[in-house]
């Protein structure tokens, strides 16, 4: 079967020409395909990954052996849309994190306020909610590969989608029902006058909910981009990155989240120190990411 590249680069389109697929190998954890690789007439290989794919727009084409490959991108209008939107996630997350930040340096080193902390946190939750959101869109509305090794091909716009076989969208999701528990802990803390059971059921708890959330989420990116259920070690990946140092910041807000426990009996925190400092480290390391997330686009 004759398969052509289209709406790929200049050289591309003069040193490809019609391919013909020959075998295919797809790699993943459990029923996720992470990454599917073509090995195409003339020794060619055209590689797909997932994380490449929807941040970036392009499938890479390279020879076995010889110089470096080219990529086929998606049309203009498809990698515009992921700049705009992965612009917005970024600096989403990047104010969010300030903000969160400013809340926890309030707490432990300005008048300890709790109406103020909480304020300044729930402005966070909303940019936070915000990006959360936005990088789901960034899936939703991803350039698609077809069976055949041909240029990824934009969809129309879509506000949502249901697709919890394709780990991108899994992974995005459940970040964003995290940042929506988040909202939930951010609206109760204003709340006054409860009991210390109360607290802990209406703040804390989904407190903790949220963080195992954004720690699921970590680890389906990590699956996404190791291309196994294990975390693997890639340096030179700017996308591995951007996910380890999410990831960092997540278990950063859950050891915050289990120091903020109320004890029953007393009704104090078990360590407010270490809530607020896990919850400022934490905050900082998604900033951080959001930063590094600007890199990340077609």
């Amino acid at each position: 079967m004759a398969l052509r590249f289209s709406r790929m680069t200049r050289d591309s389109m003069t040193t490809l020409g019609p391919v013909r697929r020959v075998e295919q190998h797809t790699e993943g954890a459990g029923p996720f395909v992470t990454r599917r690789t073509w090995v195409l007439s003339e020794g060619r290989t055209a590689v797909w990954e997932s994380r490449l794919a929807r941040r970036r727009g392009v499938l890479a084409v390279r020879a076995v052996r010889g110089p470096a490959g080219t990529t086929a991108s998606a049309d203009a209008p498809g990698l515009g849309r992921l700049r705009r939107v992965n612009l917005i996630a970024s600096v989403a997350f990047i104010i969010g994190g300030a903000l969160f930040t400013a809340g926890a340096a309030v707490a432990q080193f300005g008048s300890g306020d709790p109406t103020l902390s909480a304020c300044i946190y729930f402005v966070g939750g909303v940019f936070f909610t915000t990006g959360g959101y936005a990088v789901l869109l960034q899936v939703v509305n991803a350039p698609r590969h077809s069976e055949a090794p041909d240029p990824p091909v934009t969809p129309c716009w879509r506000w949502w989608s249901y697709e919890p076989m394709d780990i991108g969208w899994l992974g995005t999701a459940v970040l964003f029902a995290g940042t929506l528990v988040f909202a939930v802990n951010l609206l109760d803390s204003f709340l006054r006058g409860l009991t210390v059971r109360q607290v802990d059921r209406l703040i804390w708890a989904p407190d903790v909910v949220g963080c195992v959330l954004f720690l699921l989420s970590g680890h389906l990116a990590f699956v996404e981009i190791c291309h196994r259920w294990r975390p693997c070690a890639r340096s030179r990946s700017l996308g591995w990155w951007i996910v380890a140092v999410n990831q960092l910041g997540s278990v950063l807000f859950m050891v915050s989240a289990l120091a903020a426990f109320n004890r029953p009996s007393t009704g104090s925190l078990i360590n407010a120190t270490i809530a607020n400092w896990g919850t400022l480290t934490g905050a900082l390391c998604f900033a951080a990411g959001g930063a590094l997330q600007v890199l990340e686009h077609p």
